[in-house]
């Protein structure tokens, strides 16, 4: 009987946790081995996301305590918890784990060398004689990596200089990819030394995997929909015969009486945990009133006061829901801006400031009842700009500051959030302006941080 090797994969969880009690069943199940066998378990990262209120109040070690109960052979990171934490955070999120985290191109900028909680790789001896060498690379985005303190590598040419070294000690050469689907397969094609690629990131599916030359490639979606497993044969002399993915549909798993009330208990004690921190004491309701939040002019303040500028610009669609009179928490603040998104502060000439606000101005309409995905964005709708610091006339189209005339040779910043940069809809941000990332806060810090300087508790 030849030797079987089966690696069962997850990946962009992104905190999705009304999925884990089915797939943790599911997942301790498959880690039963038969006679000839070997089963390991790894993710791919974007494990947590902030959206969730635990993640948030631990700083997602609730989510590593969840994956401690798999007892993952390998795990690598995504960009959620690589940019979505601070590099304190990051430094000592896997403190308390019982899996190693594999990851070849992240470099700390203050010691030049991979942090000391992390392996390029890792060579995993099998009960069936099988060598297996597990290699990790995330998605390189030096503009928000650096300036939270780390250097991240090129991918590929990492890959070149690991897998030679890798391929010499192992019979089976895996890769654990935060890239997405376009780079995974420009791996596929340059690495024959590379047997299998589980990807993630685009939050791809390949339903029966997919095949380039030699190499097999695995995905399974995201937020927990699917669960991948690759079934790996070998000869005797440990040749590889063959290969086969399969996802299975988490929704068709059996459900038990208790996973709901797990589920709501983990929203919930997450929730109560950020509710223990009091930001605010409101005199009146921060509501929606036609049309218009009356939390713009508070929150456009302190994005402004956190940028050092006169200017800051923010969309609606960030705001999901009101403030009421009274004492306001953390839990509040995450609940109406649940987003995983910081601030930019962009440097443009006069001439480019009126561009940028002439493109928001024809984007206007269409972006206001616009679904936007991604990019840090977890609302719905992008809805509408609204400005601190200039104005806009709509039936001259021109801009000014403080009913000033702007100078088109003059130089003016700006604070707005980051995901103006990563969207397609205003291109002058990113190919005109001087950009900076403000690290480490996130957007509902520096209102919750703003709402306390203007409606203090009263500590009496």
């Amino acid at each position: 009987m030849p030797d079987k090797l089966r690696i069962i994969h997850t990946n962009d969880l992104h905190s999705h946790f009304e999925n884990w009690p089915k797939i943790k069943r599911f997942i301790q199940k498959k880690q039963e081995t038969q006679a000839n066998e070997a089963v390991l378990t790894v993710d791919l990262g974007d494990f947590l996301d902030r959206w969730h209120p635990l993640t948030e109040a631990t700083d997602g070690k609730a989510n590593i305590e969840l994956m401690n109960e798999i007892h993952y052979d390998a795990i690598t990171l995504g960009n959620n918890e690589g940019i979505g934490n601070s590099h304190d955070v990051l430094d000592h999120l896997y403190d308390q784990a019982n899996f190693p985290v594999v990851l070849a191109n992240l470099i700390d900028q203050q010691t030049k060398k991979r942090p000391s909680w992390v392996k390029p790789y890792l060579m995993i001896s099998t009960n069936i004689g099988i060598t297996v060498g597990v290699i990790g690379v995330t998605a390189p985005f030096p503009l928000t990596y650096q300036p939270n303190g780390w250097d991240v590598l090129d991918p590929i040419e990492t890959l070149r200089k690991c897998i030679p070294e890798i391929s010499e000690q192992a019979d089976y050469v895996v890769l654990l990819s935060h890239l997405g689907i376009e780079a995974d397969d420009q791996i596929a094609h340059e690495f024959e030394q590379i047997d299998l690629i589980l990807g993630s990131h685009t939050h791809h599916l390949f339903k029966e995997g997919k095949k380039i030359k030699q190499t097999q490639l695995a995905a399974a979606g995201k937020f927990g929909y699917y669960v991948g497993e690759v079934e790996v044969t070998f000869a005797d002399n440990k040749q590889k015969l063959s290969s086969k993915a399969t996802t299975f549909l988490t929704e068709s798993l059996v459900e038990q009486s208790e996973d709901q009330i797990q589920i709501n208990s983990w929203f919930d004690q997450g929730v109560q945990l950020l509710e223990q921190e009091v930001v605010a004491d409101l005199p009146f309701p921060l509501t929606r009133e036609k049309g218009e939040h009356l939390i713009y002019p508070y929150a456009l303040q302190a994005m402004a006061q956190r940028g050092d500028t006169a200017i800051s610009l923010v969309n609606s669609g960030l705001f999901l829901d009101d403030l009421p009179q009274g004492l306001i928490t953390k839990a509040d603040l995450h609940r109406i801006l649940p987003h995983p998104m910081r601030l930019i502060r962009v440097t443009l000439s006069g001439s480019d400031v009126v561009r940028l606000v002439r493109e928001i101005e024809k984007n206007r309409l269409f972006l206001k009842h616009y679904p936007i995905k991604g990019m840090g964005f977890r609302g719905k709708l992008f809805g509408e700009v609204h400005y601190l610091g200039l104005d806009y006339d709509a039936n001259t189209q021109e801009v000014s500051i403080d009913q000033h005339p702007i100078d088109p040779n003059k130089r003016y910043t700006l604070t707005t959030v980051d995901h103006f940069m990563f969207i397609p809809f205003f291109p002058t941000i990113e190919l005109a302006g001087e950009v900076t990332f403000l690290f480490p806060e996130f957007l509902r810090t520096v209102v919750a941080n703003g709402l306390s300087c203007y409606f203090p508790i009263d500590k009496s």
